[in-house]
């Protein structure tokens, strides 16, 4: 069965040419500044305006001088006949003018001829253009008439040749070039006029452009200032007039208090999370470790299915008594609290990181290139670093993994420690969230809490130094941690979690 299609409606062809159009000429000026555009909009009106006038002015002007040079020609034709008192000698078979005819003309360029009525020229100037026929006569005047013929004013009077009664034509003519130079010459100065004008406006309109700008440039220096500082509580300047910028200084300035008070807000609670958290994990050591105990106990004094189930909770609770560990730990970062520091040497913390992991190690190829790296911070944390990056490659790398962990002093006599491994490395979707807390990667078959690079990021910076995460030369992961100097100065205060470096892409 045939079913009926409903015809599609094609676009409206002179709306398309005119959204190509619209975006074609209006794409190069929006890219430019707004001062540049308001200059160009400003000039372009003042050339059209200036064009258009001068285009009045030069054809008033043209018409003007076309007629008083009309009337000029026919006022020296006229002068000729009636004032000149001329005669002819030898007509009809060789008509000349008497005096001759270059002394009847008053104008440069101008010409006579004498013609009979049938149009044969009888007296002719030495080199006279061709004036047309005199047969255009206007009814209205029967003795003159007047045409534009070869680039001349031709006027032509009927005049008695003096003998016999006989009649013919005078033809006088004055040519066009003097009076086309000067409406050019005008034309072209009211074109310059022009093109001065548009110039002169496109000044003053970046003038003017500027000087509206100003105060939004005040704006921008200001708000750069504060995304340079991070200070919202700074004072943007405030404009004279009450204007649309005024309006938005005003707006920008109650944006930045509602996001002052925001941010105080937000430390406020993450404040009181942190000292919950850490007062929340203290108050748990003392109970754990009471449970522990017992715990261990009851290990060691039953036997079966009870033993079993005792082993089982004594592993839970200290897989409880570590995250409490590692949540305090971080509190402890956050909060700033800087532990008790002293000189020591990378070296020595990474053996004993390397011998704390050795029953977990056994199925990878651990190598150890430790060189004297002295430092100053607290030993237990820094051991927690190590350790936590020697667990992260043994964790998240198949067995037979090679593992390199080394540590040497830098030029500027800075301590490194960088853990590398040549496994299948870090996944894409994993480096955007590598140092955040509680995240763990797909290849995890260790049961983490997800704290461990967490903690890493936490101590180092707490300790002023950096981590960055980046390839390894045998196309695995690497972590490299730098301490300051053993002679350096304790930071105050621990960098935020959020700015930790990361190296180049891995995975």
């Amino acid at each position: 069965m045939h079913r009926p299609t409903c015809p599609r409606t094609a676009p409206n062809p002179p709306s398309i040419v005119k959204d190509v159009l619209r975006q074609k000429l209006g794409r190069p000026l929006s890219r430019l500044p707004i001062r540049m555009r308001l200059a160009v909009s400003v000039a372009a009106v003042a050339f059209v305006i200036l064009v258009v006038f001068a285009a009045v002015v030069g054809q008033i002007n043209a018409h003007r001088q076309r007629s008083n040079f009309y009337a000029e020609v026919a006022q020296n034709a006229n002068n000729i006949v009636t004032g000149a008192h001329f005669r002819l000698v030898g007509c009809p078979a060789n008509c000349t003018i008497s005096p001759p005819i270059s002394t009847l003309i008053p104008n440069a360029g101008a010409v006579i001829r004498l013609l009979n009525l049938s149009g044969g020229v009888l007296a002719p100037r030495s080199g006279a253009p061709n004036l047309g026929s005199p047969l255009y006569l206007a009814s209205s005047d029967q003795q003159s008439g007047a045409a534009n013929v070869n680039g001349y004013r031709v006027v032509s009077f009927l005049v008695g040749l003096g003998f016999d009664g006989d009649q013919g034509y005078l033809q006088y003519a004055q040519p066009f070039s003097s009076i086309n130079g000067e409406i050019a010459g005008l034309q072209l100065i009211l074109f310059l006029g022009a093109l001065i004008g548009t110039v002169i406006a496109f000044a003053a309109g970046s003038l003017v452009a500027r000087r509206a700008m100003a105060p939004i440039a005040g704006l921008t220096a200001a708000a750069s200032e504060i995304e340079r500082t991070r200070d919202p509580e700074r004072t943007l300047p405030q404009p004279v007039a009450d204007d649309e910028v005024a309006e938005l200084s005003r707006t920008l300035s109650g944006m930045l208090a509602s996001l002052t008070d925001a941010r105080d807000e937000t430390e406020a609670t993450l404040e009181r999370q942190r000292a919950f958290v850490a007062d929340a994990s203290h108050e748990l050591r003392t109970p754990l470790t009471s449970v522990l105990a017992n715990l261990e106990l009851l290990v060691d004094s039953l036997r079966g299915s009870d033993r079993e189930a005792a082993e089982s909770a004594l592993r839970s609770t200290q897989r409880m008594r570590r995250l409490v560990a590692d949540l305090l730990l971080l509190a402890r970062t956050d909060a700033g609290q800087m532990p008790p520091r002293e000189q020591l040497d990378l070296s020595g913390i990474v053996i004993e990181a390397a011998s704390e992991l050795e029953s977990l190690s056994r199925e990878h190829v651990v190598e150890l290139d430790t060189r004297a790296a002295p430092t100053i911070g607290n030993r237990d944390d820094l051991v927690r670093v190590a350790t936590n990056l020697l667990e992260n490659a043994l964790r998240h790398t198949p067995p037979g993994t090679h593992i390199t962990v080394s540590t040497r002093a830098l030029p500027d006599g800075s301590a490194e420690l960088v853990v590398a491994d040549d496994g299948p490395g870090i996944a894409a979707e994993m480096r955007p969230k590598l140092f955040a807390r509680f995240v763990r990667g797909s290849g995890d078959r260790g049961g983490s809490f997800g704290l461990g690079l967490a903690i890493v990021a936490a101590v180092t910076q707490a300790h002023g130094g950096t981590v960055e995460a980046s390839a390894s030369p045998h196309g695995g992961a690497m972590f490299t941690v730098r301490l300051p100097p053993a002679s350096a100065e304790p930071p105050q205060r621990p960098a935020p979690i959020d700015e930790v470096v990361t190296g180049p892409a891995v995975g």
